[in-house]
Formats: structure tokens, sequence, C-alpha cells
């Protein structure tokens, strides 16, 4: 009881902190937080956010898509609104919790969203070009996205929760750190999955020139299009700056919120916000929605397959309908007959 009583006294006496009365060492992140930096990733951010909802309400296609990118990127805002925060008084908790437990969970939506990309680019090029069917990689890496995001939002919850009675957050930590890891296998094994796609279509090419991928019209125009080669390019860079961005934070945290990393701002401004935003602007730039245009009603969607067995049920039962119409009708043209 003592020692606790002595906690939250020790507690108290730092939230009346200020730069000129305590050490900045004793700050929740032993460095002065940038104004200038945390300002400038919060309009970048918020200039992203307009892009993704721009497009979307222009084209009205990928929502499963802009939904993921457009709450990453809320949350980034949210984060960077806490680090603002915390440069006016560096001792509240609020603030320094607010951006932890966001600017952890946010990229794992965004993952989410690339994800969903690589499925429309299987078919673009044919499926006979990959080792599974397009639609599982949205089977298997969404779920590792959703489980990797529910660790990430446990443990930043419990981490919260513990941080605001004076507690240990080495639990919730340690399963926000889990969700972290998880996240970068997941994200390897994609790239693995990716590169192996890449290699595989290239070979092809090489031995069966253009007849190596689907001659449907419509995807051929869209492959010989500059938008597609941008947008081939802007998921790689997207890709490779989530997964290091989350190799940076899994070994940040991993340390704890005292290690070495976390107290280095330049490290943090490098390896998260400018990963992450480049991220989200390679997105912008070479949005799904305006590269693949009328490919994105086509297969690739969610529940595509679904769709099509559906419409291809549809078309086989049109004929039956048809024959049972012509014998009903000659059925009355026979009762007409024998009237007659």
């Amino acid at each position: 009881m003592i020692l606790a009583a002595r906690a939250r006294n020790h507690t108290y006496q730092l939230s009346n902190c200020t730069i000129e009365t305590c050490p900045i060492s004793s700050s929740y992140y032993y460095y002065r937080v940038s104004l200038p930096a945390n300002a400038a990733f919060l309009a970048l951010f918020a200039i992203s956010l307009v892009g993704f909802l721009a497009t979307y309400a222009i084209t009205r296609r990928a929502f499963a898509f802009h939904f993921a990118m457009l709450a990453g990127v809320i949350l980034e805002v949210i984060g960077y609104v806490g680090r603002i925060q915390s440069h006016q008084n560096q001792w509240s908790q609020n603030g320094f919790l607010i951006q932890i437990v966001c600017l952890t969970i946010a990229p794992a939506f965004m993952a989410g969203g690339v994800y969903l990309c690589l499925r429309r680019v299987v078919y673009a090029f044919g499926p006979e070009n990959s080792r599974i069917a397009p639609e599982s990689y949205t089977r298997i890496f969404i779920p590792c996205d959703f489980f990797s995001l529910l660790l990430q939002a446990t443990g930043g919850g419990m981490a919260s929760v513990a941080s605001h009675q004076n507690k240990s957050v080495k639990t919730g930590d340690n399963i926000m750190v889990a969700g972290l890891a998880f996240q970068v296998f997941t994200l390897l094994i994609f790239m693995i999955l990716c590169i192996d796609f890449a290699v595989k279509t290239w070979g092809r090419y090489k031995s069966m020139g253009e007849e190596a991928f689907d001659q449907t019209p419509m995807y051929k125009a869209l492959r010989g299009g500059w938008r597609f080669k941008g947008f081939l390019t802007g998921l790689t860079l997207a890709t490779i700056c989530i997964f290091w961005r989350s190799v940076y934070r899994c070994a940040e945290l991993g340390e704890g919120w005292q290690g070495a990393l976390i107290k280095r701002q330049w490290l943090f401004v490098g390896f998260e916000g400018v990963m992450v935003i480049v991220a989200c602007f390679a997105l912008n730039v070479f949005n799904p929605a305006f590269t693949f245009k009328e490919a994105m009603t086509g297969l690739g969607g969610i529940g595509s397959k679904r769709k099509l067995r559906k419409q291809q049920r549809e078309k086989d039962a049109a004929p039956a309908q048809s024959s049972s119409n012509s014998d009903v009708e000659a059925s009355k043209e026979g009762v007409k007959v024998g009237v007659a």
C-alpha cells in the first residue's frame, strides 16, 4: 500500500512537470517532441485522407480498399494529434497513449489494403501464372492481418489501462509486440509470394510471349497503359515501406517503453513517419480505382467468384426457361387450331 501510494504521488508530481521545471529525461518520450515534424506529418496525412475520400467519391470503386486505407490514415491523423498534444505537455499520459496506440495499429489497416490489390494484379496477368488461386491471397492474408490488428489493439488497450492505473504495461506491450511480429511475418510471406508470382510470370512470358498473359481485351489494354505500370511500382513501394516500418516498430517496442530505440526521435521520424506517408502517397497517386477502372467490376472483387457462379447458373437456366415458354406457346397454338 505504501509503495502504491508513493507511485501515485510520483505520477502526480510528473503530471505537474513542465519543460522549465523537470528534466526532459523524466518525460514519456525522453526527448522534446518536435512540433514542426509532427505538424508536417499531420498535414501530409490529412492531405492523403482527403485524396482517398475524393477518389472514392468520384469513382465509387474499390470500397474495401478505400475502407482499409481510410481507417489507417484516420488513425495516423489521430496519432499525430496526440504527439502534438505531447509537445505542449510531454508528461501528459493521454497524448503519449493516443499516439503509441493509434500509430502502432494504423499500418495494419494499410497492409490489408495492399493485400486486397494483389489478386487484381494476378487476374490482370492471368491466374495461370500464380501458384495459388487469386482469391486465396485474400482468404489467407486478410484473416492474418485481422489477427495481427486484434493483437495490437488488445495489447495497446491493456497497456493504456495499466498505465492509467499506474501498473506495469509489460503484458500489454508484449501482446502488442506479438501482433507486430505476426504482421512482419505475414508481410514477409506476402512479399515472397509476390516475388514468386513475378518470377513465374516472367519465365512464362520469355517462353510463350504475350500468350502467357490473359488475352481479354480489357486486360490487354490495362497492361499496356502507364497507369498499371505505375500502380505496380507504387504497390511495391508501399509494401516495402510498411514492412520496413513494421520491423522497426517491432524492434522498438520489443525493448519496452524505456528502451534505447524509443528514445531516438530521428528514428521514429524516418522509419515510422516517412515510411508510412510514402506508402500512403504511393497508393494515393496510383490508386487501383483509377488504375483498373472497368476491371474493378470484374473478377478480383470481394465475392466476385460467387457472383460469377450465380451469373453462370442464371445463364444455364435461361435456355430451359426459354424452352418451357416455347412449349407453352406451342400448346396454346394447338388449342387455338383445335377450336378453329
